[in-house]
C-alpha cells in the first residue's frame, strides 16, 4: 500500500510583496513546521513556501494551509484548486480561526486556535473517512512540545526561528493574539528551548515570542536562566527577539540578554502622545511616558543592543501635525530601527468591530478585500483628517523616516550607544528592509 500524502502549503499574497520583498524578511512557517512533525511517520510530508517558490499543483491526498489576513484569499484560491479535485483541504492559522465560517466557504475544515492538541485527531479521522468540518484547539501546557521539521524548511531563510511562549495578559485594542492563544502567558520549559535552539542551522535567529520577558518577576527569571542556558551551552548565535517596554526593568535580564547573543529588541512603542496610547489601550508605555521611553533605550543600549522601535500612525487622535510630531520624535529618539506601520484593523479585535460597526471600513468586499489589509494602506477613514490626508502624511513621513541620510545617522548613533558592531548592523539592515518596502510602495526613489 503506497503512502498517504499530506501536503502543507505557505500562501503569500501576489499583489502585495509586503516585508517579504526582502530575503531577511521572511521567516520559516514554524506552526506547519510543528503539524508535520505530529504528523506519522507512515505519512509523506511535503512543503510549498510562497516565500521561495509560486504554488504548482502537487499530488495529495490531503492539503493544510496555513494564513495570515492579508494573504487569505491566495490561501482560498490554491484550496480551491484541491476542492475541485475532491481533495480534501484543512486550514488553520489565525486569520481561519477568527472567522471560521469565512474560511469553510473555501476549505472542508478549519481547525480553530493552536493544532496541537487536535492534529492526530484530524489525522485519525482523515484516514477513517470521517474528518469533520471543525475542530477546536485547546490552549494546552507547552512542556513536551514537538520540535518542528526544520528539514521542510527553504534552506535560504537568513533567520531561524524558535517559539518560547505563547498568550498575552495585554488588552491592546488593535491586536489579536489573545485572542488566538489566550489571555494566560504560558511557557515552555527551558531545557527544552535550549536543546531546540541547538538544532537550528542558521548563525541568526528570531525569538517569535510577542513578549519573550514575560510578565512578572517569576517570569524575569525564567528568562534568565533561559538566556544563561544558551551561555554554558556554548550556542554562539545572534538573536533578536520582541518584547514589552518593560524589557529594561532589570539590568540582570539585559546583561544575561547581551551575553548570550541578543543583539536587537523589538519594542511596540506606538506613540509617544499619551492621547494616542490611552485611546488603543497601551498602558504600560502610558505609564513610562516619554521621559520613560528614553531611560529605557539608553538602558538597552549601554548593554550593547539595538532598539527596534514600533510606530503606529492613524489613531483617531491623529492629526497630520501630530503625525509630524511623531516623526520628528522618531528620528530625534534612541530609537535604532524604525517600523512604522498603519493602524489596521483585524478581524478578531475590538479595533475592527469598533470601526465595522461606525462604517469607518473603507474596504470591506470580504475575502477579496483582505489583501488590503497588510498594515501598509488606509483601510479606515481617520476622525481628524481624510484617508487621502492621511496617506499623503505618513508616505512624507517614510521619505523621512526611511531616507538615505536618516539610515546612515542611525547606524552612526547605534555603533556609539551600543558599542557592538553586530548590533548596529542588524539595526541598520532592519531599516534597510523597511526602506525597501516604503520604496515598494512607492514612497521613495532610489535618490531618496
Amino acid at each position: 500500500m503506497s503512502r498517504r500524502k499530506l501536503l502543507l502549503i505557505n500562501p503569500v499574497n501576489p499583489l502585495r510583496t509586503g516585508l517579504t520583498v526582502n530575503l531577511s524578511s521572511r521567516f520559516p512557517p514554524l506552526g506547519l513546521g510543528i503539524l508535520a512533525a505530529l504528523t506519522p511517520d507512515s505519512w509523506e510530508v511535503a512543503l510549498i513556501d510562497e516565500n521561495f517558490e509560486l504554488f504548482k499543483y502537487q499530488e495529495a491526498d490531503l492539503v493544510g494551509l496555513t494564513a495570515f489576513t492579508t494573504a487569505a484569499p491566495r490561501a482560498y484560491e490554491i484550496a480551491g484548486i484541491y476542492r475541485q479535485l475532491d481533495i480534501p483541504t484543512v486550514m488553520g492559522g489565525i486569520h481561519a480561526s477568527i472567522l471560521p465560517e469565512e474560511a469553510l466557504r473555501y476549505v472542508d475544515t478549519v481547525v480553530i486556535g493552536e493544532a496541537e492538541s487536535v492534529w492526530p485527531q484530524v489525522i485519525a479521522d482523515f484516514t477513517a473517512g470521517r474528518m469533520q468540518q471543525i475542530y477546536q484547539g485547546k490552549w494546552l501546557n507547552l512542556a513536551g512540545m514537538v520540535q518542528p521539521r526544520r528539514d521542510l524548511f527553504h534552506p535560504e531563510y537568513v533567520f531561524g526561528t524558535i517559539q518560547t511562549s505563547r498568550g498575552c495578559p495585554m488588552d491592546c485594542e488593535f491586536c489579536s493574539v489573545s485572542a488566538f492563544n489566550g489571555r494566560r502567558y504560558r511557557q515552555r520549559p527551558v531545557d527544552e528551548v535550549l536543546d531546540e535552539f541547538e538544532t537550528i542551522p542558521q548563525k541568526r535567529v528570531f525569538f517569535i515570542d510577542d513578549n519573550i520577558i514575560g510578565y512578572g518577576k517569576e517570569a524575569e527569571k525564567r528568562a534568565i536562566a533561559l538566556f544563561e542556558g544558551i551561555i554554558e551551552r556554548k550556542i554562539k548565535k545572534d538573536w533578536w527577539c520582541q518584547a514589552s517596554i518593560n524589557f529594561a526593568d532589570n539590568e540582570e535580564v539585559l546583561e544575561y540578554a547581551a551575553r548570550s547573543g541578543c543583539r536587537m529588541v523589538f519594542l511596540g512603542v506606538e506613540a509617544e502622545d499619551a492621547d494616542a496610547l490611552e485611546e488603543i489601550g497601551k498602558k504600560l508605555n502610558l505609564k513610562k511616558g516619554v521621559d520613560g521611553y528614553k531611560e529605557v533605550f539608553q538602558c538597552i543600549n549601554r548593554h550593547g543592543v539595538a532598539v527596534l522601535g514600533a510606530f503606529i500612525y492613524g489613531m483617531d487622535s491623529d492629526t497630520p501635525e501630530k503625525l509630524r510630531r511623531r516623526t520628528d520624535y522618531i528620528l530625534r529618539s534612541g530609537v535604532d530601527a524604525v517600523q512604522m506601520s498603519y493602524l489596521t484593523p483585524l478581524p478578531g479585535t475590538r479595533l475592527f468591530n469598533k470601526l465595522r460597526e461606525e462604517g469607518r471600513l473603507l474596504y470591506t468586499n470580504f475575502p477579496a478585500d483582505w489583501e488590503r489589509y497588510d498594515l501598509s494602506e488606509v483601510v479606515h477613514r481617520p476622525t481628524l483628517m481624510t484617508p487621502k490626508e492621511f496617506s499623503a502624511i505618513t508616505l512624507e513621513s517614510a521619505r523621512r523616516i526611511y531616507s538615505r541620510w536618516s539610515i546612515r545617522r542611525k547606524f552612526a548613533k547605534t555603533l556609539h550607544a551600543t558599542k557592538n558592531l553586530a548590533a548596529a548592523a542588524m539595526a541598520y539592515g532592519s531599516n534597510m528592509n523597511y526602506r525597501n518596502l516604503a520604496a515598494a510602495k512607492g514612497a521613495l526613489s532610489e535618490a531618496d
